[in-house]
């Protein structure tokens, strides 16, 4: 075993299979990177993908109570406390998988469209928390569904756009993120 760069512990054979992985992803992260290098799309990817980063879910959450009235008051505060889970859920799994970005590992085949926060890909941070607090105020308020759902989505599709992450770091984003925001609506 050898020690990554953040004090994880990766294996070869995990290395291997990672690496098997990424390669495998390559294709279809370059034709979805493609859309970074149109001048017109590039601007929209990366203002969701920095929306994500957090402030436009603060603003929702802090908002719902303000704008729903009282009965978004546990919703919002389901919502803050699965925002702080999933924090920690995604920084552990980061720490323990050290999965480069697309373009770190392919900096040849993948332009980076943005600075990313952190280092690693694994998982989307970003989905995952676009698919939570979404799932969570639409079950609570459907009439935001038409303004969610699109945006969680524009944010999915701009972390492999901007050359941020694989396809399945969103996946695996999304489905933590369906979980806690399944969580967050028994405690709501």
């Amino acid at each position: 075993m050898r020690r990554g760069e953040s004090g994880a512990m990766k294996s070869g054979s995990f290395s291997t299979f990672i690496a098997r992985v990424d390669a495998a992803e390559l294709g279809i992260c370059r034709r979805l990177n493609s859309g970074a290098l149109f001048v017109a799309l590039r601007p929209t990817f990366q203002i969701a993908s920095r929306l994500g980063d957090g402030i436009f879910w603060y603003v929702l959450i802090i908002a719902l109570p303000f704008v729903k009235g009282g009965a978004a008051l546990r919703p919002a505060i389901a919502m803050a406390l699965t925002g702080i889970a999933g924090v920690l859920i995604y920084k552990w799994l980061k720490r323990t998988f050290v999965r480069e970005r697309p373009f770190i590992s392919h900096s040849g085949a993948i332009v980076r469209g943005m600075v990313p926060l952190d280092r690693y890909s694994f998982p989307s941070g970003h989905t995952l928390h676009a698919v939570s607090f979404t799932w969570q105020a639409v079950m609570h308020f459907p009439e935001l569904g038409w303004v969610l759902v699109p945006f969680a989505s524009l944010v999915a599709a701009s972390r492999v756009v901007l050359g941020l992450h694989y396809p399945t770091d969103v996946l695996a984003g999304a489905v933590l993120g369906a979980l806690l925001a399944q969580i967050g609506l028994a405690f709501s």
